[in-house]
């Protein structure tokens, strides 16, 4: 299995040993629509110690399989950190996962799983970053996501600004923030205080190791330009596939052979176009159906067919479709393949009923990722950014989060 667009395994000395960095790993073909939420319907749960998460998934095979859960605490360079799991969970994890059902009424045949953190097994016991493990019954690595916990400890405010850079004056957007500790002691804040910031919970992107630019009483001010800025990108496309037999504006046409097939009208290329609002979830999907009521094991699966007009710009290059419904992977089956009959480069592979975002990304020869590429970037761009706010002192054995804030960027301001 591949990793969350390629990133490579870097390693960091931990009390003399080498410790790993914890990257999200994406599953096999057969499982399917992974939905993780915590209080919020982000696909990303960010959660208050306490709070409850839930975690969900389909395996195609619906044989039934027993599939296990373990959690990893880590730092704030995601390697995993001193505590012991006694000392961050209450309970035992190692557990096997006892909610599932299967598909009713569908075509295609799948076991849903359900699991909820906080349960009656394992709790958590301190804020921080962490990952979760799903394992099948051989004891193999399936996949893994990630997930923060936080206490709300101090106060974070911030506002989106277009770019000063005159090169990226309409392309990015630039996060400044403040972060309020009155009521928490903070003595050295530029060596106990870490950030990371990220623009709609996508990891690869995210921003880390900035120190606060000055402190005004008990805030620590964060006015940069450059160390704190996007590139803006633009909004997701979508379609909606909650009515099997009826085309949506994004559908051109909708046959049925073994499964049902959508076939999307052909997308263009808008780095070069006028930018145009349109509202999206930032990269997120909702499962839902009007074939059933219980949408985790009666919404069906249907082929979803994408096309784009091969350009030269894109020469030998791969391209794929991304979204969270794949958790932004760049794999075999969302690359897209040229075909000569249409002079397109074309995708097809099946996805639950729902509403999803998606993009095009381009892979270089070198290996390089170009996001934007063939969506542009346009300074008005809707995000959302997630500042999360470390703090370890003195002693401390692991990277707490203390607090964290949330700004959208569609107030831009100059």
């Amino acid at each position: 299995m591949r990793l969350l667009i390629k990133h490579f395994f870097c390693f960091f000395m931990v009390s003399g040993l080498l410790a790993q960095v914890q990257e999200e790993v994406n599953p096999p073909s057969n499982i399917k629509t992974i939905v993780f939420r915590g209080p919020t319907e982000d696909q990303f749960p960010v959660m208050k110690l306490g709070e409850s998460m839930t975690l969900e998934f389909d395996d195609l095979t619906a044989s039934e399989q027993d599939y296990y859960y373990k959690i990893i605490h880590c730092d704030y360079d995601w390697t995993p950190s001193q505590l012991l799991k006694s000392q961050y969970l209450v309970g035992a994890d190692n557990q096997r996962i006892i909610d599932y059902e299967n598909s009713y009424n569908t075509l295609q045949p799948y076991s849903n799983y359900r699991l909820t953190i906080p349960n009656q097994n394992v709790g958590l016991k301190v804020s921080g970053n962490y990952l979760i493990e799903i394992y099948n019954m051989h004891g193999e690595l399936q996949f893994s996501r990630r997930f923060v916990v936080y206490r709300d400890l101090v106060r974070v405010g911030g506002t989106i600004k277009r770019s000063r850079d005159f090169n990226y004056l309409n392309e990015k957007q630039v996060v400044q923030f403040r972060i309020n500790t009155a009521g928490f002691p903070v003595v050295n804040p530029k060596r106990e205080v870490k950030v990371a910031i990220l623009q709609n919970h996508f990891w690869p992107t995210a921003l880390y190791n900035i120190k606060p630019q000055f402190t005004i009483g008990t805030e620590l001010v964060y006015k940069y330009d450059q160390e704190t800025s996007f590139f803006g990108g633009n909004e997701f496309l979508n379609f909606d596939t909650k009515d099997l037999r009826s085309p949506t504006f994004a559908i051109s046409k909708v046959e049925f052979k073994d499964l049902y097939n959508h076939y999307l009208f052909t997308n263009e290329y808008r780095y070069d176009q006028t930018y145009t609002y349109f509202p999206d979830i930032n990269g997120d999907f909702v499962v839902r159906t009007l074939q059933g009521e219980d949408v985790s094991r009666e919404a069906e699966y249907s082929k979803v067919h994408f096309s784009l007009p091969y350009s030269n710009e894109i020469g030998l290059d791969k391209v794929y479709v991304f979204g969270k419904f794949n958790n932004y992977a760049l794999e075999d089956e969302n690359q897209m393949t040229f075909n000569e009959e249409t002079g397109k480069m074309e995708v097809t592979f099946p996805i639950k009923q729902g509403f999803y975002n998606y993009k095009y990304v381009l892979e270089r020869q070198d290996g390089s990722v170009e996001l934007n590429h063939i969506g542009g970037n346009f300074h008005f761009t809707e995000n959302n950014y997630l500042i999360l706010v470390y703090y370890r002192d003195f002693g401390d054995m692991y990277d707490s989060i203390i607090g964290i804030g949330s700004v959208n960027s569609r107030n831009i301001s100059n």
